[in-house]
């Protein structure tokens, strides 16, 4: 089990700081210890009072960790004074910890100030020199830098000048960028990004704390820079989704969403087993497209593609027999898991997808069993986002879910120019879904000839 320290305030709302920290060390597997450099009266609202610990006292703290503990890697937090700056700065200098990952906290998420004038600079000349990876958001980053930083580029410039104080590495957050929340790691040469989704959520409190974390803790294991700014960025992110609704301002990240995500992959397997073999039994064959379908289940709070399970090779049919040829697994199908994560973003509870024919006849089955029923137009499509590979059901998902006033059941589109029609049926799980698609085929049954109406597929071409 690895040593985290965290060198931090204590946050009495218990969403960021010392607090936010060892919950993360913990959930990650390390032992937690922390210094506590300043006691904040503090909510989801504001910061009612800070009072600095005295930095002897700071002093005293490290020693007796470090001196009998030790620590296999330290990150810190909320500094507040030059003088605090400089007795961590001096711990650090004494006991040789390595790595080291400075977040430099300047601002409470409520705008509360959280490190003086004087002490940025302090932070600046002490502790930089000192960082394995110093981990700012955009704010932040502007202070350090003295530019403004508000796109790509001009995130790529801060990172070049906050390099030049002396962390080895530095990461500079994008969730204040205006589009998609990108982060940027620069090691003094390369660049390298790490995209995510834009989540439509309030309850951010302690994300730049979760984020030094959980870095810390994926340094300490050993894991390459890269390859630790990637989980940290996975692990923020579900943090983030899964938000906690405590308080009246802004709510706390949620670091047990990790925890969740585990407990819930088995259950999202054998959810997704459940409906291929009803799927199977109902003999629903007829209903799947001629590019075949699959069927997408997400964990809660699902931040990419590998977060939503699906099956392989996806699902086929000869006649009205339906088979998958794989059992399902995490990150097996791109194409629905952009519908569910799509769908997620409007409403959490969406979880599951899958496409299925499109025809007049099974749109008309819909609106009979009562539907409810969103449409886009894939000829309005964006050319930028025609230009990206596999980039139209997220957009066309969004188009329909942002026109459409409430829940909708399905998402369908006419299709357009070597592109398939297609109904994309949604529901909170897998046996939801397929129980809407076995109404649809009951409906057909009771009102038409199926044969006539569904055409059945060359199995060598489906």
């Amino acid at each position: 089990m690895k040593r985290i320290l965290s060198v931090a305030g204590s946050d009495s709302g218990g969403g960021a700081g010392i607090q936010a920290d060892l919950k993360v060390i913990t959930i990650l597997g390390g032992y937690g210890m922390s210094v506590i450099t300043a006691l904040t009266a503090q909510n989801t609202i504001g910061v009612q009072g800070v009072y600095a610990v005295p930095q002897e006292f700071i002093a005293q703290q490290l020693d007796a960790v470090l001196s009998d503990i030790g620590a296999d890697a330290a990150k810190t937090g909320m500094l507040a004074t030059p003088e605090i700056v400089d007795v961590v700065a001096n711990g650090i200098k004494k006991y040789d910890i390595q790595p080291l990952v400075v977040d430099p906290v300047m601002v409470a998420k409520s705008g509360d100030s959280l490190l003086s004038e004087d002490a940025r600079q302090t932070l600046k000349n002490s502790l930089l020199p000192l960082a394995t990876v110093v981990t700012p958001n955009l704010p932040e980053a502007e202070v350090l830098c003295g530019c403004r930083v508000q796109n790509l580029k001009e995130m790529q410039e801060a990172a070049r000048r906050i390099h030049q104080l002396g962390p080895r590495y530095v990461v500079i957050k994008g969730g204040h960028l205006k589009d998609r929340p990108v982060d940027l790691l620069f090691d003094g040469k390369a660049f390298q990004t790490y995209d995510a989704s834009r989540l439509n959520q309030r309850n951010t409190h302690g994300t730049g704390c979760t984020f030094s974390a959980a870095l810390t803790t994926f340094l300490a294991t050993g894991l390459p820079i890269a390859e630790a700014v990637g989980e940290a960025k996975r692990f923020i992110t579900l943090a983030i989704s899964m938000g906690m609704d405590i308080g009246s301002g802004h709510g706390p990240t949620n670091p047990y969403a990790h925890i969740i995500g585990l407990k819930e992959r088995d259950a999202t397997l054998v959810e997704l087993k459940k409906a291929i073999e009803f799927l199977s039994y109902q003999r629903l064959g007829s209903l799947i497209p001629e590019v075949r379908s699959n069927i997408g289940y997400a964990l809660p709070g699902a931040a990419d593609y590998n977060d939503v399970a699906g099956f392989p090779g996806r699902i086929s049919q000869v006649g009205d027999e339906v088979f998958a040829y794989k059992d399902p697994t995490f990150g097996a199908t791109r194409h629905i898991a952009r519908v569910v994560l799509a769908a997620m973003k409007h409403a959490p509870q969406l979880r599951s997808a899958m496409n299925i024919r499109y025809n007049p006849a099974i749109l008309n089955a819909c609106k009979n069993i009562g539907l409810r029923m969103a449409f886009f137009d894939r000829r309005k499509e964006p050319k930028d986002v025609k230009a990206r590979e596999g980039s139209t059901l997220e957009w066309g998902t969004n188009q329909a879910l942002e026109e459409f006033d409430g829940i909708p059941d399905l998402v369908y589109d006419e299709g357009d120019v070597g592109k398939e029609p297609m109904i994309r049926v949604l529901g909170k799980s897998p046996m939801e879904v397929v129980d809407k698609i076995n109404r649809i085929k009951q409906d057909l049954v009771n009102g038409v000839n199926m044969n006539a109406v569904l055409p059945q597929i060359n199995p060598l071409v489906a």
